[in-house]
């Protein structure tokens, strides 16, 4: 997912301006959460995300090689989920209001059947209001791993994600999180290299070779 540049300045604050970019568009302003689903009612087709202090950030469309992993990170995913058939699993469209103000789009989520169960509401013409059990991030050329790091740590590891995976297809690094651990572990090397669901994925493995960058 990309999330770099800055946009909205206090002097412009127009959303018109986020469509002059290819980077992601960061705001300056603070939305409040009623302003904010306004935008998202204007632009629907826009990822926008909003900080838990209001600042909002806009993904653009990513390219080819991005596109293409996101896509096998959620396609493994749909491959295990359709075999189990428990719980949900979520695209890169779906937003997530977490309990600390904050509404995220992950590139893959999953919400096991218990979180499900014990969700206050169920409807369908809202953003997700349940914490999911896993996240997957996929870095694109345009991202700070730094950024993306914090995110993973601050935003859905605090909020209660259980295993939260960072992949960094550039530097061939993934990363994972897991609830009550202080630091992520590395994986460092792509080849032959996998990921498994542990306990919040039963059964699933993953990989890593298929997020390689092809070299030109």
């Amino acid at each position: 997912m990309r999330t770099d540049t800055d946009f909205f300045n206090k002097k412009d604050p127009s959303p018109v301006a986020m469509l002059l970019s290819m980077s992601a568009l960061r705001s300056e302003r603070k939305l409040s959460r009623e302003e904010y689903l306004r935008v998202c009612e204007q632009y629907p087709d826009l990822h926008i995300e909003r900080e838990k202090d209001g600042k909002i950030t806009v993904m653009s469309p990513v390219l080819k090689g991005t596109g293409r992993r996101e896509s096998n990170l959620h396609g493994l995913l749909f491959i295990w989920y359709f075999g189990h058939k428990l719980g949900e699993l979520y695209g890169p469209s779906a937003g997530f209001d977490l309990p600390d103000g904050s509404t995220k789009q992950p590139d893959a989520a999953y919400i096991s059947p218990e979180r499900l169960a014990a969700a206050e509401t169920d409807e369908e013409e809202e953003f997700v209001k349940i914490v999911p059990d896993f996240v997957g991030e996929v870095r694109s050329s345009t991202d700070s791993i730094g950024a993306l790091r914090k995110k993973m740590a601050n935003s859905w590891m605090k909020n209660g994600v259980r295993l939260g995976w960072l992949i960094d297809p550039y530097n061939e690094k993934a990363y994972i999180y897991r609830a009550g651990q202080k630091d992520p572990e590395v994986v460092a090397g792509f080849d032959k290299k996998t990921l498994g669901g542990e306990d919040v994925l039963p059964g699933f493995s993953m990989g890593l070779a298929e997020f390689k960058v092809k070299k030109k």
